[in-house]
């Protein structure tokens, strides 16, 4: 039982959690900047729904690509495609990651009074899931994995805040948007390793579309309008902004310049470098500055 366990976090790539779960906690803390404050069964709840939601997004999407992952050399070694795990044992862990994110979205209204997460709970659910069959029928599928994350910070806002007072709700759209545009540019980064599979396969990507230089300018691109969202957001939270939080995005713009730098045209043997390595600092990073920020209010 332990061996599944441990199999089936690694066919999820449990780790990689630290993608999405500080852009929901950098919302969270944000919201308990403003009255009534801090509550650690908020913070629970946030964290038990961004990790049973990922979860089963993530089994999922192996589970209808485990044809895709068996025909392609670098994705073959996967559990499915390598029988380490039987798809009826992840279709079941699936069913399990979203029953219990649906039920842990009842941890906001039954101690705060808050139903929206459980009302969203469903079409959030829906919308990540279907992610995994985007690239069948769109080039912009990045996009769509991108505005998956975009839903963290925003689910993390409304689950403290509720849908009240929608004048609020700029704080969370801004950092959202700034997290969809991050992610569809490092996915295209990713992608770029699979353009020659994809074509073969049918399967819709932008490397596979207009090519892997032309690709990597998008992704420069998106990463552009992270940076720019992140700015805006120094005036979308005021006045709980101030240097220490500047100087966090200027550090992050260099990180995304570090990570264009390492995946070239000619050379994509450091993909997974800048994806797995750049990302993960850039996510916790930035949670850490605004924790920072919002501490010593300078």
């Amino acid at each position: 039982m332990l061996r599944s366990l441990r199999s089936l976090l690694e066919l999820i790539r449990f780790s990689h959690t630290v993608f999405a779960l500080p852009f929901a906690l950098t919302s969270a803390a944000l919201a308990w900047a403003q009255p009534p404050g801090f509550e650690w069964l908020q913070l629970v709840g946030i964290v038990l729904c961004m990790v049973f939601a990922r979860s089963a997004a993530m089994a999922f999407n192996r589970l209808v690509d485990r044809n895709f992952d068996a025909a392609n050399p670098r994705t073959a070694g996967r559990h499915l495609p390598a029988g380490l795990l039987r798809p009826g044992v992840v279709w079941a862990f699936t069913l399990l990651c979203s029953a219990a994110f649906l039920l842990s979205t009842s941890i906001f209204f039954f101690a705060f009074d808050n139903p929206w997460p459980m009302y969203l709970s469903v079409p959030v659910l829906l919308f990540v899931c279907a992610y995994s069959l985007t690239k069948r029928f769109t080039a912009l599928s990045h996009f769509w994995l991108g505005a998956s994350l975009f839903l963290a910070p925003v689910a993390a806002w409304i689950a403290i805040r509720g849908l009240s007072s929608l004048e609020e709700m700029g704080v969370p759209l801004v950092l959202g948007g700034a997290v969809l545009f991050w992610v569809a540019g490092f996915d295209i980064l990713y992608a770029c390793q699979d353009v020659d599979f994809d074509r073969k396969a049918r399967l819709r990507s932008v490397p596979a579309r207009i090519g892997v230089p032309a690709a990597l300018r998008v992704a420069l691109l998106c990463h552009v309008v992270m940076v720019g969202l992140l700015v805006a957001l120094y005036w979308a939270a005021a006045p709980h902004m101030g240097w220490i939080y500047l100087a966090g995005v200027a550090a992050v713009a260099g990180l995304l310049a570090y990570e264009h730098w390492l995946v070239r045209p000619d050379d994509l043997t450091r993909v997974n470098q800048a994806f797995f390595h750049v990302n993960g600092i850039i996510s916790v990073g930035l949670l850490v500055v605004v924790l920072l920020q919002l501490l010593f209010k300078v």
